[in-house]
């Protein structure tokens, strides 16, 4: 059964882009552009991971991570972030959640990216 990776990301582009890499590389993934759509699609799809831009209009990825978080705590995170002072923000919030945060800055690589999601979901 492929795992699945639930990619966030206001920009459409990026979102699209990112759910390609991981459909290429044997994942099952849905893009979504902002957290309250995100939240509905988890609610069916049921995400091993979900990979989120810090910074989206409404809600942003940092209170998607926390209510994902408490409605699904089995689901891992990878945060993405062009700005750099996102950081401190991602580290708190992390420490708030008890739970690791991983953070990726944007424009990220596939490989890096790939390898992340691995290491997070255990190897297949």
């Amino acid at each position: 059964m492929k795992q699945r990776v639930l990619v966030v990301d206001d920009d459409r582009l990026v979102a699209d882009t990112l759910r390609m890499v991981f459909v290429v590389n044997g994942f099952e993934s849905e893009a979504c552009y902002s957290a309250a759509e995100a939240l509905h699609r988890a609610k069916t799809f049921s995400p091993e991971l979900l990979l989120c831009d810090v910074t989206m209009p409404g809600q942003n990825g940092l209170q998607l991570a926390a209510a994902m978080s408490r409605e699904m705590p089995k689901c891992q995170v990878i945060m993405l972030t062009a700005y750099l002072s996102n950081a401190a923000s991602v580290e708190l919030e992390a420490l708030r959640m008890k739970r690791p945060l991983k953070l990726l800055s944007k424009p990220c690589r596939p490989e890096l990216l790939l390898k992340e999601a691995g290491e997070l979901l255990g190897d297949r």
